[in-house]
């Protein structure tokens, strides 16, 4: 790999990282109902997610996984399910967001981080990206394993930081309604938006079918 693939990677990967998709939509919802933690906490699970396929695209799992069409399908609607059931409690909720950080801390990381993983490894978009895209990256004549560990670590830095910037702004936003009738309703718009992204999920076909 030489220093313009490698610049070509990144460029592509900004690109795709500040298109608002899933991982955006998913880490603006948590930073505008939780606050920085919470947008974060999502980031984190998104950068998992990618990490993971970056090691199974680097063992050949993830070509095997979207050959698979039914295994697939089945691994995007439990994903999609799963963000359903977040997003309706969060609509339904009759709280908005609760005045002691203590008690956000407590759970909600690991909520956050969990969905952030499930959104991206359910992401069809993700799956094609690491399977068709991510080996035009990578020279077949030079070590794989390193190869994949520069491109992995020129990933996580440009997401971290895209997805930080919107969670910075998102929790600006968050501060000025800190009545609790309108943080009520930034509860439910943020439930809105993880339903939103359940569909998307859904509705989202691999490369090559309908």
């Amino acid at each position: 790999m030489n220093w313009g693939t490698l610049a070509a990677f990144a460029l592509l990967e900004l690109t795709l990282c500040l298109i608002p998709g899933p991982a955006v939509l998913l880490t603006l919802s948590y930073a505008l109902r939780r606050g920085t933690r919470g947008g974060l906490a999502a980031a984190s699970g998104i950068l998992a997610g990618n990490t993971l396929y970056f090691i199974l695209s680097g063992l050949g799992v993830v070509a095997l996984l979207l050959a698979s069409y039914r295994v697939f399908t089945v691994l995007k609607l439990a994903g999609a399910l799963y963000l359903a059931f977040l997003g309706l409690r969060a609509m339904f909720a009759r709280h908005g967001i609760a005045p002691d950080p203590s008690a956000i801390q407590r759970g909600e990381s690991g909520r956050a981080f969990g969905s952030g993983f499930i959104t991206q490894v359910s992401n069809p978009k993700a799956i094609v990206f690491f399977a068709a895209i991510l080996p035009q990256f990578i020279d077949p004549r030079g070590t794989i394993w390193l190869q994949l560990v520069i491109l992995t670590l020129a990933s996580v830095a440009i997401e971290l930081g895209v997805l930080t910037g919107y969670t910075l702004a998102a929790d600006r936003l968050r501060r000025r309604a800190a009545a609790e009738r309108a943080s009520l309703w930034i509860e439910r718009a943020g439930g809105a938006i993880l339903i939103g992204i359940a569909a998307r999920i859904v509705h989202e076909p691999l490369a090559g079918r309908p």
